[in-house]
């Protein structure tokens, strides 16, 4: 049996793919339908970007408030999209200094801090996602329909899930924002294993598993929410474009 402070590693490991497709799908399909709307690629770019502008905004105030705190420069800061020459849509962007593995770690997972904590509030406390989950566990007969109703009577509840859709579909690093996660991986991986091998062993499972586990377990309840929402929206916009 897995122990229970690798569960929320491996429901973590489990829901990256799935939310990370369903991004893409929902994004493909959104941007189809703008398109296929106003027959223009410029209109529908700045539709889409509009879209998901609170998402871009926390995104890259993220980054320039981590940086800021850390000490490190910061250059240009724009919200506006441009095309890639890869073909990929660029919705915003910092420029930062060149600083150490760490620094440049904390700056690329800061959309993911604070995103994270966004779509967790927004969806246990403002949309009570968890009331729906309780429902569909229990296997009683119209619970589910009860909870989705009650979730439906909550007040603002589509400006809550707009902005949690918003956010979630932007919180995710990109490969600039990754680009210091390999080295500082790996010289982490190598620090525990020597301390693994010096005999800290009982000390790391006792004191830093536990809190790992927790930690693994709360991204993984946000990325959850995350996939929920945006596959709940993707397949009606994808057979809708069919």
């Amino acid at each position: 049996m897995m122990p229970e402070e690798m569960q929320g590693l491996m429901w973590l490991l489990l829901l990256l793919g799935p939310l990370f497709l369903a991004q893409r799908s929902l994004h493909r399909e959104v941007q189809a339908i703008f398109l296929l709307i106003t027959r223009r690629m410029d209109f529908s770019i700045v539709l889409f970007a509009l879209v998901f502008f609170p998402g871009v905004l926390l995104h890259e105030t993220s980054h320039y408030l981590m940086a800021r705190i850390l000490g490190v420069r910061t250059g240009r800061f724009s919200l506006l999209p441009r095309p890639l020459p890869n073909g990929r849509l660029q919705l915003g962007y910092v420029e930062t200094r060149a600083s150490d593995w760490v620094r440049e770690t904390l700056i690329g997972a800061a959309p993911l801090l604070t995103g994270g904590v966004v779509v967790a509030y927004a969806g246990v406390q403002r949309l009570g996602l968890t009331s729906a989950w309780d429902a569909l566990s229990s296997g009683t007969p119209g619970a589910l329909q009860l909870a989705l109703r009650a979730m439906l009577d909550r007040p603002d509840f589509w400006l809550w899930f707009y902005l949690t859709l918003a956010v979630s579909s932007t919180m995710l690093p990109s490969a600039s924002d990754r680009r210091a996660w390999l080295p500082l991986g790996l010289t982490i991986m190598a620090l525990v294993g020597a301390s693994l091998l010096a005999g800290a062993g009982p000390w790391l499972e006792q004191h830093a598993a536990p809190l790992l586990g927790d930690l693994f377990l709360s991204v993984a309840v946000v990325f959850v929410i995350s996939a929920a929402i945006h596959l709940l929206l993707a397949l009606p916009l994808w057979i809708s474009t069919r």
